[in-house]
């Protein structure tokens, strides 16, 4: 082999090499270098002109569905606040709602006319009927559990904010570090916190950012809360002593609160033991009894 070849042997190998490493870099996706070039331009502008297209799309859809509802603005702000409470924030979330009300209501619609006829109007405006209702009642249970996980969260909140507090941080500062911190283990809170530093940041005095806080949530012990650190920051006395004071009394309404429902698990549990449990004990109990009485007294009846 001549000098020269192994030349371009060794030349043609180092750029194959260099060029599968950039390529591999490019790639991978837990890659600095890939990250880069993305954020540059290379494949974010793909997805940002598909995504937006599929949107609109499914909004010129959803657009006459929405014009055709005779929905006051009354209605259409409160279904807008049952939305954000369950955590739908974007306002063409209320078309998608009233068109999936629309979309079930046509299904049990159809549904009972295809399987029955319509020969029974009554079964037919009441499957209707149900299935316009069915998504507010899905809408209604996901407000209830996101409320349930803001509550059950509150209490490490609290904590969290009152050591910031005492550490020196301003309360703003507090929200913002607890929210990150909270970002794991309680998503929901952690995003409403967020929503307040954006607002207070955004020019929103603080009062009116932690009043937004209530109506998106819509949990009491939420605004108990506001209303203590709006009388604070009104009043001047320490954020820290009133965040302590309050979580200790929102842990003892918690506590309160597992006793209630404790209580109400033996009043709960006799429908189920009557309905269930009481008449097997009367088959198993009572039942050879009964038939060897009718063992006994069938020939006597029969010989009478």
């Amino acid at each position: 082999m001549t000098p020269f070849l192994a030349l371009v042997i060794v030349v043609f190998l180092t750029v194959v090499a260099a060029v599968f490493a950039f390529g591999a870099a490019v790639v991978t996706p837990s890659s600095m270098l890939g990250a880069r070039l993305r954020a540059l331009g290379s494949q974010q502008p793909r997805q940002a002109e598909n995504k937006p297209a599929i949107r609109e799309r499914i909004e010129q859809a959803l657009d006459p569905i929405s014009k055709a509802i005779p929905l006051s603005p009354a209605d259409v702000t409160r279904t807008r606040r049952w939305l954000i409470q369950a955590g739908f924030r974007d306002a063409i979330d209320v078309n998608y709602y009233f068109g999936a009300r629309i979309l079930t209501a046509a299904i049990g619609f159809l549904a009972v006319a295809l399987t029955m006829g319509f020969d029974n109007p009554a079964l037919l405006i009441g499957i209707t009927a149900l299935g316009f209702l069915l998504p507010r009642f899905i809408l209604k249970r996901m407000i209830r559990e996101r409320q349930n996980r803001i509550r059950l969260g509150l209490p490490d909140a609290l904590d969290l904010t009152v050591i910031c507090v005492e550490a020196g941080l301003a309360l703003d500062q507090a929200l913002m570090r607890v929210g990150q911190d909270l970002h794991h283990a309680h998503p929901d809170l952690s995003d409403e916190f967020h929503f307040v530093n954006l607002e207070m940041r955004a020019g929103k005095p603080r009062a009116e950012a932690l009043r937004n806080l209530v109506d998106r949530t819509g949990v009491d012990d939420i605004r108990s809360l506001v209303g203590t650190l709006i009388q604070t920051d009104r009043f001047g006395t320490s954020v820290a002593q009133a965040l302590r004071v309050h979580s200790d009394s929102l842990r003892t309404e918690r506590r309160q609160r597992a006793e209630e429902q404790a209580a109400k698990t033996t009043i709960k549990m006799v429908p189920p033991l009557v309905i269930f449990v009481l008449p097997s004990i009367i088959f198993v109990t009572i039942g050879p009894a009964v038939i060897e009485l009718v063992r006994q007294l069938g020939p006597i009846s029969g010989g009478k």
